[in-house]
């Protein structure tokens, strides 16, 4: 996307018969999407430090003023792309759930499509596992901590019993969600930190056969 979408001014005509260029005024919302769209960029990158205000400013051709008119901080900025980050996977997780009968091929899908997530989102990756947030408020890394955590009880529901659809999980169902989840984690950890070059999905369907 040009510069020209991203900072907008409306300018009257000059003299003469030809009107002056009028740069597009972005519909309401437009603005927040492109700074998260250019902040997620940045966290692409491999072996990015920490993202300040006035480095995704000059991403944006913008003043640090004009990034704070969207967003109180950065840290709200970070909240911005994990609500999308929740309100994907979680949303795919439901249907998966009303689709693919509970057990494993349930919980083979869920992780499947967590992997399947982060390799088309590698920023969002860094996000997921911690490496963005390191010096960001503390509260966003809890945030991303129950995610996982809801996660985790996606997978126990999918693997509890399957003859009782009310059945409390067991502590076996309990035991492979831990670890599937501690599976997904340790997969997207390595694809970030090795530079997006290690992908999750390596021999994904072979390492899930033997954890479930």
């Amino acid at each position: 996307m040009s510069h020209a979408e991203l900072e907008a001014s409306e300018t009257p005509p000059s003299g003469g018969d030809a009107p002056a260029a009028v740069r597009k005024r972005p519909k309401p919302g437009e603005r927040r999407v492109q700074i998260l769209q250019a902040l997620a960029t940045m966290l692409e990158q491999p072996g990015a430090e920490r993202i300040t205000t006035a480095a995704l400013a000059a991403r944006l051709d913008v003043s640090e003023a004009a990034l704070y008119r969207h967003f109180a901080s950065k840290a709200q900025m970070f909240e911005g792309l994990i609500e999308f980050i929740e309100q994907t996977v979680f949303t795919l997780i439901n249907q998966i759930t009303e689709r693919e009968p509970d057990g494993p091929a349930q919980a083979a899908r869920i992780a499947t499509m967590l992997v399947q997530f982060a390799e088309k989102n590698p920023g969002m990756t860094r996000v997921m596992v911690g490496d963005a947030l390191v010096f960001e408020n503390e509260r966003l890394q809890q945030r991303m901590n129950q995610f996982f955590d809801k996660i985790e009880a996606s997978l126990r529901q999918s693997l509890r019993p399957p003859a009782d659809a009310s059945a409390t999980p067991t502590v076996e169902a309990q035991v492979r969600a831990s670890v599937l989840t501690a599976f997904i984690v340790g997969r997207l950890q390595r694809f970030a930190r090795s530079g997006f070059k290690r992908m999750p999905s390596e021999h994904l369907e072979a390492s899930l056969a033997r954890v479930l």
